[in-house]
């Protein structure tokens, strides 16, 4: 029923891509895009290693007044201009 996609449709495509969301903002939805995968990449490896470390490590038990919950840093990517932020930031009222 459907045959190959040849060069005309992915014209046409483009075109109305380009006439739904605009010149304009088809740059930040594809830089948003982007940083979503790194990101989404980024955790999966973490993920991946935190695995391999539990099922090679035998567990720790947790030491009396730690977080139940591990603090991580987000870093930003290469020409970011966000800059690197703890995940869990504690408020000013705490630290007075």
């Amino acid at each position: 029923m459907f045959g190959k996609i040849g060069v005309p449709e992915i014209l046409l495509i483009l075109v109305v891509v380009l006439l739904l969301f605009g010149a304009k903002k088809l740059p930040d939805m594809a830089r948003s895009l982007g940083k979503s995968a790194r990101i989404l990449k980024s955790e999966a490896k973490a993920m991946k290693s935190d695995g391999q470390q539990q099922s090679s490590a035998p567990a720790d038990p947790p030491h009396p007044g730690q977080d139940d919950a591990t603090h991580r840093t987000i870093q930003a990517a290469p020409g970011d201009v966000t800059s690197s932020r703890p995940v869990s930031e504690p408020s000013d009222t705490t630290k007075r």
